[in-house]
C-alpha cells in the first residue's frame, strides 16, 4: 500500500468536529464529575454511560457517514468524556484520547494500530511538543490500518509487513518513508522528524 496525497489525513475526527453543531455542555453538578480521575477510568465511566443509553449506544455503533446530524448532536451532548477531550487542544490529546474519539466519532481508529510501547511514545512526543514526529507516528499508524499481515512491495522491489515492524530511526528512513508520495514532501518531513527524535533518543539513553 503506497499512501498518495498532498493533504494526509492525521485525525480524521478533526475535520469532521469542525462541521458538527456545537453543543454546551452543563457545567459539573456532582462530587463524581468535579474529581479528577485517571484516563483509563473516565473511559469506563464512558463505556458505562453508553450501556445506559440505549441510543448513545445505537449512535456509537455507526460509521460516521451513516451518521444523521440529529445523531452528531446527541453524541456530543451525551458523551461527557467525548466532549471533556474535543474542549482540549487537538495536539495536546495523549493516543488514548484520541483512540476514544476516534472509536466514538465513528472513525478510522488507527491508534489500534499501536503496540503498549508505541502508544507511550506517542504519548512522550506529545509531552514534548514534538509535533511533526507526533504527525509522523500518526502515518504509521494510518499507514497500518487495515493491512493484517500482508506484505506491502516497496518502489524500490523490498517488501516488508508495517503492522510487524519496529519503529525505529532505521525502519522509519529505510521502509515506512517509502510508503509515502505527496507532491510537497509533508510526510517525508514528519517521518524525518520522528526519525530524527529516536536517533536523540537513542543517543541520551
Amino acid at each position: 500500500m503506497i499512501i498518495q496525497g498532498n493533504s494526509l489525513p492525521i485525525n480524521a475526527y478533526s475535520a469532521a468536529r469542525a462541521a458538527a453543531p456545537q453543543v454546551e455542555t452543563a457545567a459539573p453538578t456532582t462530587l463524581a464529575e468535579k474529581i479528577s480521575i485517571s484516563s483509563a477510568a473516565r473511559t469506563l465511566l464512558a463505556s458505562e454511560s453508553s450501556a445506559n443509553d440505549p441510543r448513545l449506544a445505537a449512535i456509537k455503533t455507526k460509521p460516521a457517514l451513516e451518521r444523521s446530524a440529529a445523531d452528531t448532536e446527541y453524541l456530543l451532548a451525551n458523551d461527557k468524556r467525548l466532549a471533556e477531550i474535543n474542549a482540549k487542544d487537538p495536539q495536546t490529546l495523549t493516543a488514548d484520547e484520541i483512540d476514544y474519539q476516534q472509536k466514538a466519532g465513528g472513525f478510522v481508529n488507527t491508534m489500534a494500530n499501536l503496540s503498549a510501547a508505541e502508544r507511550a511514545l506517542y504519548d512522550e512526543l506529545v509531552a514534548a511538543g514534538n509535533h511533526a514526529a507526533v504527525e509522523g507516528m500518526n502515518l504509521i499508524a494510518l499507514a497500518r490500518h487495515g493491512m493484517d499481515g500482508q506484505q506491502v512491495t516497496l518502489p524500490d522491489g523490498s517488501s516488508f509487513d508495517p503492522t510487524r515492524t519496529e519503529i525505529t530511526a532505521e525502519n522509519i528512513r529505510q521502509l515506512f518513508t517509502q510508503m509515502f508520495v505527496d507532491g510537497d514532501g509533508a510526510a517525508a518531513r514528519r517521518l524525518d522528524a520522528l526519525a530524527g527524535y529516536l536517533e536523540r533518543r537513542g543517543t541520551n539513553a
